[in-house]
C-alpha cells in the first residue's frame, strides 16, 4: 500500500515542483514503484517529466468522469507513472464547490490505485485552495520545501494551521513528513542563518540534505528530464539523490 506524500507550500518559487519531479523520479530509479500526481493547474510537473495531457487528466478524475487508473500514464523513466494535469484543472475549484464531500475527491480516487505503488507524491498548487485541501485530506504526510531566504518561515505558520484544521476535520492521521531547505547559497550568511532558524523551529523534522541553487536544476525541466537524467553529476542531482535516500531511510523505520 503506497505511502501518500503531499509536497506543498503556499508560497510559490520555493522548489515545490522541482522537488516533486526529482524526488519522485529518483525514488523510482532506486527501485520503488512511484506515482506522481500533478495537482497544480500550471502542469509543470507533467511537462517537467516530458509528458503532456490530452483528454485524460487529474481534472477528469476529480470530477468523476474517468477513473484515476484511466488518467495515469507511464513516463519514460523506470518505475515512474504520472497522473498529469493542465490549465483545465483550475476549473475544478469552481466545479467542486457544490459537490458533496468535495474535500475527499482525490482521496477516493487514489484509494483505487494505492495498492499498485510504494509511494504516491502529490505536487500541490502554491495556494491554500480546495485542490490543496484535497491533497492534505488524501495524504499520510506532508513534505514542505522552504526557500533559504529572509522570509523563509512566512506563510508556513498559515500552512501549519491549515494542516491542523485538516487533521481535526478530515484526516486525523496526517503528519509532517519533513522540512526541506531549498535554494541554499552556502556562501551567504543569510542562507546559513535561515538554516539555523528553521532547524530550531522544526527540529528533527528538517532533512539533513539541503538543495543548493543550481543552474542545471533550472535547465532540466525545459528538456523534460529529471536532474539525475539531465546531468547526473551536477550538485542538484547529488542533493536529490541524498534526499531520496533520506526519505527511504525514514520510511524504513
Amino acid at each position: 500500500m503506497a505511502k501518500i506524500i503531499a509536497i506543498t507550500n503556499q508560497k510559490g518559487g520555493v522548489g515545490k515542483t522541482t522537488t516533486s519531479v526529482n524526488l519522485s523520479a529518483i525514488v523510482a530509479d532506486m527501485g520503488k514503484k512511484v506515482l506522481v500526481v500533478d495537482l497544480d493547474p500550471q502542469g509543470n510537473t507533467t511537462s517537467g517529466l516530458g509528458q503532456s495531457v490530452k483528454d485524460r487528466s487529474v481534472y477528469e478524475a476529480l470530477l468523476g468522469r474517468i477513473s484515476m487508473k484511466e488518467c495515469i500514464e507511464e513516463t519514460a523513466y523506470r518505475n515512474l507513472s504520472i497522473a498529469g494535469s493542465d490549465i483545465r484543472l483550475a476549473g475544478a475549484e469552481l466545479e467542486l464547490v457544490a459537490v458533496e464531500k468535495r474535500e475527499f475527491r482525490l482521496k477516493t480516487a487514489l484509494a483505487t490505485v494505492q495498492k499498485d505503488y510504494d509511494f504516491i507524491f502529490i505536487d500541490c498548487p502554491p495556494s491554500l485552495s480546495l485542490l490543496t485541501l484535497n491533497a492534505l485530506t488524501a495524504a499520510d504526510t506532508v513534505l514542505i520545501p522552504i526557500q533559504c531566504e529572509y522570509y523563509a518561515l512566512e506563510g508556513v505558520t498559515s500552512l501549519m494551521n491549515t494542516i491542523n484544521r485538516v487533521k481535526r476535520a478530515f484526516n486525523p492521521r496526517i503528519d509532517i513528513e519533513g522540512i526541506l531547505l531549498t535554494m541554499l547559497d552556502g556562501r551567504t550568511n543569510l542562507g546559513l542563518q535561515v538554516v539555523d532558524q528553521v532547524k530550531k523551529h522544526f527540529r528533527k523534522k528538517v532533512y539533513a540534505t539541503t538543495i543548493p541553487r543550481s543552474v542545471r536544476l533550472g535547465e532540466a525541466p525545459s528538456h523534460g528530464e529529471p536532474i539525475h537524467v539531465y546531468d547526473g553529476r551536477s550538485a542538484g542531482a547529488v542533493a536529490y539523490r541524498a534526499l531520496a535516500q533520506e526519505v527511504l531511510e525514514r520510511n524504513r523505520k
